[in-house]
């Protein structure tokens, strides 16, 4: 939003801004949107694709704040629910572990057949959504998308069905529909946490449909975050330093960074890890001291 605004509303300040780090999903999509259509006037480093970010932040980070902020929220008794996670990218997964292992009955919905064959094979029920909504006690969008839950779908839930977003701004649900057909009904239990009743059946919506581990809760817990802002703060530093290296473009941070935020966290929890001897280098082809693992790989 903040690039957005400065980029359309403020296109004067541009000249003096060296480069932007992004490190939210849907803000890296409209960097790559700027850059496909030549308005992105300054360099961009991607920081939400570093590893050290996406498989940390998004998919451990959502695995413990998801479930805490439902819970803060409602205090419902999570063990025994039926819950339905829209979506299993990295924010999807870690949100499926986190209800799976405070007891639920997962169901994920998918467009991407990789992506729900993931789910499939890591035990979880694969259902269309509409299909899905119709059992859920509990409902988690985490797509990034807009238009997850709309109207059909509020309309096939159950009466006492929560609903809450992880994945995107508010227009994952489809707040918009409850408030213009069904805005009479809306009673605010607490900040927050707000009860709509659709054909007879109570829909509690969290935080508004915006993001319910910040809205209802204290978002990721701070060792997560600290990878993604460390991220952060080396791609300020190298656009700081380095900008006119650079191209009116999007870039990622290379591998032996990503593997130096890594590194930088291992003391704290008490890893400790091996070192390759210098033929063990040489037979798979990389340097004593990394990068371990080619651009390709998938983690």
């Amino acid at each position: 939003d903040l690039t957005n605004v400065v980029l359309d509303q403020y296109p004067e300040l541009a000249a003096g801004i060296k480069g932007i780090s992004e490190e939210t999903t849907t803000g890296v999509l409209r960097l790559y949107e700027r850059e496909k259509n030549g308005t992105l006037p300054m360099p961009a480093i991607n920081v939400n694709d570093s590893v050290t970010k996406s498989k940390f932040d998004n998919k451990y980070g959502c695995r413990e704040s998801c479930v805490d902020a439902i819970r803060r929220a409602t205090d419902v008794m999570m063990a025994g629910k039926v819950a339905v996670v829209a979506g299993f990218g990295d924010v999807g997964k870690g949100s499926a572990e986190s209800l799976r292992n405070a007891g639920c009955r997962v169901i994920v919905s998918e467009i991407d057949p990789i992506c729900a064959l993931q789910a499939a094979m890591e035990g979880f029920e694969v259902k269309k959504m509409l299909d899905a909504v119709a059992e859920a006690d509990i409902v988690v969008t985490a797509t990034g998308n807009k238009d997850i839950v709309t109207g059909a779908h509020f309309e096939a839930m159950k009466d006492k069905v929560i609903v809450c977003n992880i994945g995107h701004f508010d227009n994952e649900i489809d707040v918009a529909w409850l408030n213009t057909n069904h805005g009479e009904t809306k009673d605010t239990i607490k900040p927050q946490v707000d009860m709509y009743t659709v054909n007879g059946k109570d829909i509690i919506l969290l935080a508004e449909g915006r993001l319910v581990n910040l809205g209802c809760a204290t978002g990721h817990p701070s060792f997560v975050m600290s990878a993604s802002f460390t991220n952060q703060t080396i791609a300020q530093i190298e656009l700081w330093n380095n900008a006119d290296n650079y191209k009116n473009s999007v870039y990622t941070l290379p591998k032996h960074l990503d593997e130096k935020v890594a590194r930088l966290h291992l003391a704290k929890i008490g890893v400790e890890i091996d070192e390759l001897s210098q033929e063990q280098a040489e037979y798979i082809g990389v340097e004593v001291q990394g990068p371990f693992k080619g651009e390709a790989y998938r983690y």
